[in-house]
């Protein structure tokens, strides 16, 4: 019951690909989904032992829970393309799944860098992700943040990992553009609506959060870009669902 399969998906991560798999070196299966990269994603992955799965996008849980049900072994490790785990981490990793104290998934925290900065503020002090779970007590739920749903305890592991989550601020805002996308198509599909409130008070109110209250003034100008991009995700996913509702009438 101690070994482990790592999980990476990927669309165009070229740039990310080999040292995520490199951190992950020490599962004893690695999975890379991916949903059809048009760079060289795939050809990198191929350089190293790796199972190689492609299935078209359709929305992160259903692409994560795939991956699972194709794992051969108990633990799953889900890594993101951007994030890395350390050294401290793995040590905690294959401590847990050789005495998991009954818990069946582990918490991790991240540090998180933006543009290349890291961000201590504006609500990434707080940042927490399942990513080590037994697969037959936890599965994958929601469109956009997805989260784990776990029959069971989860516990807590000390040490952080990295996530260089944006590697410029293109990239932060095609990437805020493909989530606002999605969950504006999810809110399409529950049949809501677009009011003023959606446009003019919920991403300033997002912003304020971000800057003031969970205090990204403290990491200068990249806190204040950070917040106003989640200001700006807010609103990106009303507009989607304003077009959304448009094409109705």
């Amino acid at each position: 019951m101690t070994k482990i399969t790592a999980i990476i998906p990927t669309l165009n991560e070229e740039i990310h690909i080999g040292d995520a798999i490199k951190s992950v070196s020490f599962a004893d299966e690695i999975i890379v989904i991916d949903s059809f990269s048009k760079d060289n994603t795939v050809a990198l992955a191929e350089k190293h032992n790796v199972k190689i799965i492609k299935r078209k996008f359709d929305d992160f849980s259903s692409q994560k829970n795939f991956a699972i049900d194709q794992a051969k072994h108990p633990w799953i490790y889900v890594l993101d393309s951007d994030e890395r785990v350390t050294p401290e981490v793995e040590i905690e990793i294959l401590d847990a799944v050789k005495d998991p104290k009954d818990f069946v998934g582990f918490n991790v925290r991240r540090n998180f860098y933006f543009c290349g900065k890291k961000i201590n503020y504006g609500g990434c002090q707080r940042d927490k992700v399942v990513r080590l779970f037994l697969k037959q007590h936890c599965k994958y739920s929601g469109v956009v943040h997805e989260r784990i749903f776990a029959n069971g305890k989860i516990g807590f592991f000390k040490n952080k990992i990295d996530h260089y989550s944006y590697k410029s601020y293109d990239h932060y805002i095609s990437k805020m553009n493909h989530y606002g996308a999605l969950r504006g198509q999810q809110f399409f599909e529950e049949g809501k609506k677009v009011n003023i409130f959606h446009i003019l008070i919920k991403p300033p109110a997002r912003f304020f959060i971000h800057y003031f209250v969970r205090l990204g003034f403290l990491d200068g100008f990249p806190g204040f870009i950070f917040a106003k991009t989640q200001a700006y995700g807010v609103l990106t996913r009303y507009i989607k669902l304003w077009l959304l509702n448009r094409k109705l009438n």
